[in-house]
């Protein structure tokens, strides 16, 4: 009688001893990236010229991963690939040098994010930890999974949403509820590792708005849709131009190095074309007064009507031509910015809009949307958690058949639209 509970202690000790260890370094890898993503980005503000580099720094990267990198070429994908069909491996080097890439791209200004980053070195060390400790192979799917939850949650301090997004972005049907457990261990672990080492977190605000009647929110509701509708769409747009401007450059260019010098020279003429810095780097800190920021888009009159379509460019250039970096903070600035356009011509509240394109988008373009209503309640607050769910899973749904993670998709490739509508609500059954 008392086998199970017996068991299930074991369990749970179990996953202790393997679990924070991999998120207590992980989490102290994040602190140091964080940092050194912090320095870089305002090295640049003080030596703009920097950016005059960016192509030579794409050769630098395009080397760096064509004779040390191995796999690790691929990325996130790599990761979820090894959880689904294991066999592969990851690399160990694939940490440090995505945290070297992506430093590198930020100093001179190719426009990145920084989820990628911290999901690759929580996955590289789970895998090297795996490889120490010799669990059972569902055990080293789960340790990865774990790996995922422990950088991602570290990266945003948001470690229930990382726990939640590292198992909703396989894309299984069968969601294993035990998995969780170790996720939501290693999301906590990472996030307190990197508020133990002093690095904060950028805080974001939803200004108090006027609330009403039934019809007030029967109208905020209508609103809500209507804008999830376009954040969805956008999404699509960004994960698909990002798809084929890498696909494009591959069938134009046979020297290969010849891709990044030619997505740093565009950026690099876009940027004096627009005669603004605004959409370089990760698009948090104010380079000056009055930049276009994602913080600067919960306030009025905080971005341009086309800030949103400027970024989305950006990125999908600096990571469609080789730069390394995650894709989910510009998604957030996406978002934002987007969302602030939107809430003027919709009469609504900028900051509620904001915050709902900001997950949103992301949700369009990764495909999880659970995971994004928890990250709009751990960063704006729970009393806005209906609006955030009706954003995060319409967004979902107008998406596409797309995603900026190909691997989530091999397994399951729809046919047409119909069908594609209909896999993603059966995701969902309860």
């Amino acid at each position: 009688m008392l086998k199970p509970i017996v068991d299930t202690v074991k369990y749970l000790f179990r996953w202790v001893a393997l679990v924070i260890p991999v998120a207590a370094v992980t989490g102290s890898m994040v602190a140091l990236f964080l940092w050194l993503l912090g320095w870089a980005i305002h090295y640049r503000f003080a030596h703009p010229w920097l950016l005059y580099l960016l192509p030579l720094a794409g050769i630098m990267i395009h080397l760096a991963y064509k004779y040390y990198g191995s796999s690790s070429e691929r990325g996130n994908n790599l990761i979820i690939d090894e959880i689904h069909q294991p066999g592969a491996g990851i690399p160990k080097r694939m940490g440090p040098l995505i945290l070297a890439t992506t430093v590198i791209t930020h100093l001179f200004g190719g426009s990145a994010g920084r989820e990628g980053t911290a999901v690759q070195i929580g996955g590289s060390i789970a895998n090297l930890f795996a490889g120490w400790f010799k669990p059972e192979q569902k055990e080293v799917q789960t340790l990865l999974t774990a790996g995922i939850a422990a950088g991602f949650g570290a990266v945003f301090g948001t470690p229930f949403t990382g726990a939640v997004f590292a198992v909703e972005v396989l894309n299984s049907r069968k969601t294993h509820y035990a998995d969780l457990w170790p996720c939501l261990l290693a999301g906590f672990i990472g996030d307190y590792t990197v508020y133990l080492w002093r690095i904060k977190h950028t805080v974001y605000h939803i200004d108090a708005f006027v609330t009403g009647d039934f019809i007030f929110y029967t109208l905020m509701l209508l609103k809500v849709i209507l804008a999830a509708m376009l954040f969805g769409l956008v999404s699509w747009l960004f994960s698909d131009l990002a798809h084929l401007i890498k696909k494009t450059f591959l069938k134009l260019f046979k020297i290969t190095w010849l891709i990044p010098v030619f997505g740093g020279v565009i950026i690099i003429g876009l940027t004096l074309l627009l005669g603004k810095p605004d959409y370089l780097s990760l698009g948090v800190d104010a380079e000056y007064p009055g930049a276009v920021t994602i913080v600067s888009a919960f306030h009025n009159g905080g971005a341009d009507v086309l800030s949103w379509f400027w970024k989305l460019i950006y990125t999908a250039i600096t990571l469609g031509t080789g730069f390394k970096g995650g894709e989910v903070t510009p998604l957030f600035y996406i978002g934002a910015s987007l969302g602030n356009t939107v809430a003027t011509f919709l009469n609504a509240p900028v900051s509620l809009f904001a915050a709902l394109g900001f997950i949103a988008v992301f949700s369009g373009a990764t495909n999880t949307p659970v995971a994004c209503t928890i990250m709009g309640m751990e960063l704006f607050g729970i009393q806005y958690a209906p609006y955030f769910a009706v954003a995060c899973f319409i967004a979902y749904l107008f998406n596409g058949n797309s995603g900026i993670y190909p691997a989530q998709f091999k397994n399951s490739q729809p046919t047409d639209r119909k069908r594609y509508l209909r896999n993603k609500l059966s995701k969902y059954k309860i």
